[in-house]
């Protein structure tokens, strides 16, 4: 049986990325025509010009938590519990809905694999004909079916373990023996430990592939320890997969429906390769077309290809939220902010507010990259902007090119709390 899911896998990245972009202005297009929050957000573009991620870029980028005061307004008013943002209404095409915490809903379409976590399973060591024993649960959240219809797109069969009862779940795979656990890395740990305590053997399960959580390399060794190899993918309730990992281990290879950029953390300006931002989606799916989605994670472009022959486009996996917003004398700051401030002086290429002191007693100072010589006066033009945009003082430090840390952070809170 081939190494892979199917060719797209393995096709050239320019073949890749020239179907992509031929496929952005029809998706753009639809979104407009069915999304009505789309149409509104997107009122100025002409769907056949963005045929490129420089146009794309240039998009307005729509966070959660705006997604989330659009289906609010919706609710409220009784027009639209999606907020606008899907494309379909209740019926066959929309057999399912979810919820996140806010709540925010979401829909389920109805195509097979909609959440394309097929590719996801495949990879992580899962082949047609097998059971796979689910643990992601099938309460309000859709892990559990997105595992599900993803397996079965596969070619597996589940077993709905769900969360919880862990006698019952060693007793399931003690007598079911299936090949393999999808689930959080925690509750499997947690299953095989009751196992040991119960003298039960689960010699079947060999294989897993986790997400929802951290998957750090001490647990990936405690459990091959225990003979179980696994593996971890990257998907969120909105998007559906992001990026999985394969046997190489080096990063997670993004999925072959979805545009992934790393943007600046505040803005929808993408970072050059290997600069950590956050991780903004383009789904080419036509039930749920979110353009442009700011997920809130953090993550990093990994240069070069997949050692395993996969040729897409590899990133770092989960390395914190972007979200970095922190109240300040009393007064929210945003890192959409400090990129306003930041975006008045060419002369600034990267900056990181950083707030210390002690509560109630706050200094912020931002701390600027720059090579431009007399920063005197650049100093007293970068305070003033500090107080137009914030409403408040702050200092500023200059710092030489390449100094500040590759991690994302727009604002860094290191105050004391104690």
């Amino acid at each position: 049986m081939s190494d892979y899911y199917d060719a797209l896998e393995t096709r050239d990245a320019a073949t890749r990325e020239a179907a992509l972009m031929a496929a952005l202005p029809g998706q753009i297009a639809h979104a407009k025509s069915s999304s009505p929050a789309l149409q509104q957000i997107l009122k100025d573009v002409n769907p056949a010009l963005v045929t490129s991620r420089q146009t794309l870029a240039r998009l307005p980028v729509t966070r959660k938590h705006e997604l989330l005061e659009r289906q609010q307004a919706g609710r409220a008013s009784g027009s639209d519990v999606f907020g606008g943002f899907s494309a379909v209404g209740y019926g066959a095409r929309m057999p399912r809905i979810f919820a996140s915490p806010g709540p925010i809903y979401e829909p389920e379409g109805a195509a097979k694999d909609y959440w394309r976590m097929a590719r996801a399973i495949f990879a992580a060591g899962f082949r047609p004909g097998e059971l796979i024993h689910n643990c992601f649960s099938y309460h309000f959240v859709p892990a559990g079916s997105m595992m599900e219809s993803g397996a079965h797109a596969l070619g597996c069969t589940v077993f709905a373990g769900g969360t919880g009862q862990t006698e019952q779940q060693v007793q399931a795979m003690a007598e079911l023996r299936p090949a393999g656990y999808i689930g959080t890395p925690s509750f499997l740990k947690i299953i095989l430990d009751k196992a040991a305590d119960m003298g039960v053997a689960l010699p079947s399960v060999t294989k897993a592939m986790f997400g929802g959580e951290a998957f750090p390399p001490s647990l990936r060794d405690w459990f091959a320890e225990r003979g179980v190899v696994g593996y971890q993918c990257y998907a969120t309730a909105d998007v559906g997969s992001i990026a999985y990992e394969t046997a190489a281990r080096e990063g997670l290879v993004i999925d072959e429906g979805v545009i992934v950029e790393i943007v600046r953390p505040g803005t929808g300006d993408p970072v050059a390769p290997g600069e950590v931002g956050e991780v903004v989606v383009t789904t080419l799916n036509p039930y749920y077309p979110l353009v442009r989605f700011g997920t809130g994670d953090m993550s990093a472009i990994l240069e070069g290809a997949c050692p395993t022959g996969r040729t897409n486009v590899r990133i770092k996996g989960w390395m914190g939220r972007a979200d970095q917003t922190t109240k300040i004398r009393g007064m929210f700051v945003h890192p959409g902010q400090v990129a306003d401030i930041i975006k008045r002086f060419p002369e600034v290429a990267r900056a990181r507010l950083v707030v210390t002191g002690a509560m109630a007693n706050d200094t912020m100072t931002l701390k600027v990259e720059t090579a431009c010589g007399g920063p005197d006066a650049l100093a007293a033009k970068i305070g003033e902007a500090i107080r137009d945009v914030t409403k408040l003082r702050g200092d500023v430090e200059f710092l030489l090119p390449g100094s500040l840390p590759n991690d994302g952070k727009v604002i860094e809170d290191a105050r004391s709390y104690s």
